[in-house]
């Protein structure tokens, strides 16, 4: 059997995404027991502009990956 990654590392790459859905599903589709597919969409793009705008993330020092990502931004490119 041959194990396909794009690279060195990217099994860990699985952790981060289950992670980000065990959040999704206990904070938000376990809630709200959305009753049909049109619902659960709208549903989820609501909560992901909640998890990236107004969220808190402790790993990002109590600030929302929307801040963490607009301050990179402003930085410019990063220095290697």
């Amino acid at each position: 059997m041959r194990v396909s990654m794009d690279g060195r590392g990217r099994c860990l790459d699985n952790v981060f995404v289950e992670r980000l859905w065990r959040t999704v599903k206990y904070e938000d589709v376990f809630l709200r027991g959305y009753e049909s597919v049109p619902e659960l969409e709208r549903g989820r793009r609501a909560y992901f502009t909640f998890y990236n705008e107004a969220r808190l993330h402790q790993s990002l020092g109590y600030k929302t990956p929307a801040e963490v990502y607009r301050a990179r931004r402003s930085e410019g490119p990063a220095k290697q």
